[in-house]
């Protein structure tokens, strides 16, 4: 089975061709920023990936009702379209992704992953808000989590590169890119979260603020006469390290920082505060931690965050070996000898993830694992 991947990000979509063997046939990477996606480029890309027997599509948001890999038909598509204003930035590229390709491989099956589902079980005490309880359940007011996707797959490599089960682990998976969330993934299972309602809650991001007192946004709108739709806008698309520094990507940033540019210092300072209470936050939801992983672009690629958040969280155990955390290479273990929490840092591999959905639904050949070997 020859499956297509699409995988919408927050500032890209991603085309993979998987064989049976979950090799990569084809790659592209499609720029979609502030969630506008070039169809042209999309349609060619297509072209290219001919012949494909199946196509699995990432999309964000499943609400309560999607929290399974499903079979994209015309009613599946209305009740996703449902779902866009939770998710604004990725929902709408998402579904013009699914709409164009559908048009393109009219005769393939397709199916929906949800970046939801791996959160859907998390406790009650995780996923309820504090509001009243005719809000909570006239418009199903709930904590959903995001980037599911992502951190199923980064729990399941560490156990591997680990050598134990995952069942018997504790992990905390930071999946950290243009978007960022962590995940307390206990027995392969996520027990909290840092995104909620929305993927605007939790950590810093790219272009998103993070979480934010409510309290300001109503003093905005109240005393400031600020539209709910500028509100909207600035904190998804002008917040977060645009916000604080007028620029997105955390490499640059670094170096800005190094030059002595006193932005770029604060914003680095504000982003690891808040990565390092948000890891404590997830291991004090499973009353421990067994592996702490690193993925997504900053995750992989940013050495000098992984070092700073795990200079704060020594007293959990924590601490990472400097050349190994440097030079790493994912997959691979840049834990200190002797520490107590062994540390990790996993390529990020949707599209590995999807394809496993697809062969869920389509009832394919028996999933094969993820790539082998042991870490460094």
């Amino acid at each position: 089975m020859r499956i297509l991947i699409v995988n919408a990000g927050s500032s890209s979509l991603k085309l993979t061709v998987l064989d049976d063997g979950d090799q990569v046939l084809l790659a592209e990477n499609i720029p979609a920023p502030a969630g506008r996606l070039d169809d042209a480029a999309l349609r060619e890309a297509v072209a290219q990936s001919r012949p494909v027997d199946a196509v699995g599509h990432r999309i964000v948001h499943g609400g309560t009702e999607f929290t399974e890999p499903v079979l994209v038909d015309a009613q599946v598509l209305r009740r996703l379209e449902a779902l866009t204003d939770l998710a604004p930035l990725h929902q709408p590229k998402s579904l013009r992704g699914l709409e164009l390709v559908g048009r393109m491989l009219p005769n393939v099956p397709a199916v929906a992953c949800f970046d939801t589902a791996f959160h859907a079980g998390i406790p009650p005490a995780a996923s309820t808000y504090a509001l009243p309880a005719p809000w909570r359940k006239r418009w199903e007011l709930r904590r959903f989590g995001f980037h599911g996707l992502s951190h199923a797959y980064a729990a399941r490599r560490t156990a591997e590169l680990a050598g134990r089960s995952l069942s018997d682990l504790q992990i905390v998976t930071c999946h950290l890119g243009a978007g960022a969330s962590l995940a307390a993934v206990r027995g392969g299972t996520s027990v909290d979260t840092t995104m909620g309602f929305t993927p605007l809650e939790g950590l810093v991001m790219a272009t998103r603020s993070g979480s934010v007192d409510p309290g300001l946004l109503l003093w905005l709108e109240e005393h400031v006469g600020m539209p709910p739709t500028e509100l909207a806008t600035t904190l998804e698309h002008r917040s977060g390290l645009l916000g604080l520094t007028g620029r997105s990507d955390m490499s640059g940033i670094l170096q800005a920082e190094a030059d002595g540019d006193a932005d770029a210092g604060l914003a680095v300072s504000v982003y690891v505060h808040r990565l390092r209470a948000g890891i404590a936050a997830m291991t004090a939801a499973m009353s421990g931690l067994d592996a702490l992983t690193f993925t997504g672009g900053v995750g992989e690629h940013a050495p000098e965050i992984r070092r700073r958040a795990a200079d704060g969280l020594g007293f959990l155990g924590i601490g990472l070996d400097p050349g190994a955390n440097q030079a790493v290479s994912p997959d691979a273990e840049i834990g200190a000898p002797g520490a107590s929490v062994r540390s990790f840092v996993v390529q990020a591999r949707e599209d590995l993830e999807i394809a496993r959905g697809v062969r869920q639904v389509l009832g394919g050949a028996a999933l094969p694992s993820t790539p082998g070997g042991s870490a460094r």
